[in-house]
């Protein structure tokens, strides 16, 4: 029976959600963050996760546990945030020698749970943020909006859509990725040597000793091509902000936009398949060996919006005011 249910995860609200197989614990207190997935039929943990985890355990590393999802994600130089019709000075939260802000603040926030419930083909959560002049943000990104989040579990897999609607009279910035927290082994009993990462890339992004990009893109080394052809081990070495415009691949001979994670010894695979707004990824594993890995879907680029580039090459994308900007992702095992 397909369920959801309000449950309490050591010192936050979660809902619950059982449907299909799959599990999945949604802590729409902080951030919305689905902090747990698992297959119980296939035994495969998705998400970095812990029993042990307190909320503000959590709260303090949000990027790094579940699937957070980040607004306004990775770097902007020197805080500094350029749009059509203004010019945003956000907080420097980036240590030098990289003086960028980062990460944004969305993944932290309390969302309203909007609603819960489960029938005989699915579970699901609705919330929502409301972004005004009552969050401590507004004083350097006056620009309101309204985000909302739709999560759906079934046989198969889990759903993710993101609404943002844009609530001011100006420009509402839009740059959405996802810090996805991929466990490692994500099967239980398995071997972290044994995964190996599909991810199908075109060129890569060549980023300066800040982590910002130049402008420039290289062709594919030898290291690179790995992920392409899916012989990459993404631990047990070091995967540092690896960025690469993103291309459609194949799962099952079928065309698929996203990226695949396989249990070599057991032929069991993690599948994560992102919608079209999603223009580039970056693979991040914390120096490789904290057992989990980090396969990002952006939108646009780093520092998409201050860059002397066309915004067809950054992905950077601007809301018009009552407008409204969308995405989906989806995760499922095979």
């Amino acid at each position: 029976m397909n369920t959801t249910q309000l449950f309490n995860f050591n010192g936050t609200t979660c809902v619950k959600m059982n449907a299909g197989g799959y599990e999945a614990l949604v802590a729409y207190e902080i951030g919305a963050n689905v902090i747990r997935l698992r297959n119980n039929k296939d035994g495969v943990e998705f998400f970095r996760f812990s029993h042990s985890n307190t909320a503000d355990d959590i709260r303090q590393s949000a990027e790094v546990w579940g699937l957070p999802t980040l607004y306004l994600p990775n770097r902007f130089a020197d805080g500094r945030l350029r749009t059509s019709d203004a010019v945003y000075q956000l907080p420097v939260n980036e240590k030098a020698p990289y003086n960028n802000h980062i990460h944004g603040f969305l993944h932290k926030r309390p969302h309203e749970l909007v609603e819960h419930n489960a029938d005989s083909n699915c579970a699901w959560v609705k919330t929502r943020y409301v972004y005004d002049e009552r969050d401590e943000f507004f004083r350097y990104l006056p620009v309101s909006f309204v985000a909302e989040y739709t999560f759906t579990l079934s046989e198969h897999g889990l759903e993710q859509n993101i609404t943002f609607i844009n609530t001011s009279d100006k420009v509402l910035p839009m740059s959405l990725a996802s810090h996805t927290t991929i466990n490692s082994p994500f099967v239980d009993g398995a071997d972290e040597a044994d995964i190996r990462l599909t991810v199908p890339i075109g060129m890569r992004c060549v980023l300066n000793s800040r982590c910002l990009p130049t402008g420039a893109v290289d062709q594919l080394t030898m290291y690179d091509l790995e992920y392409r052809n899916g012989t990459k081990c993404p631990v047990l070495q070091v995967c540092d902000n690896d960025m690469y415009t993103a291309e459609t691949g194949e799962l099952d001979g079928q065309r698929f936009y996203g990226v695949t994670a396989e249990d070599t010894k057991s032929g069991k695979k993690l599948c994560y398949e992102v919608s079209e707004e999603y223009r580039f990824w970056i693979i991040w594993n914390d120096r490789g060996f904290n057992h989990y890995f980090c396969p990002e879907p952006m939108t646009a680029m780093i520092d998409a919006p201050n860059l002397d580039m066309p915004a067809e090459a950054t992905g950077y994308r601007e809301i018009k005011p009552g407008g409204k900007f969308e995405t989906h992702q989806r995760f499922f095992s095979k």
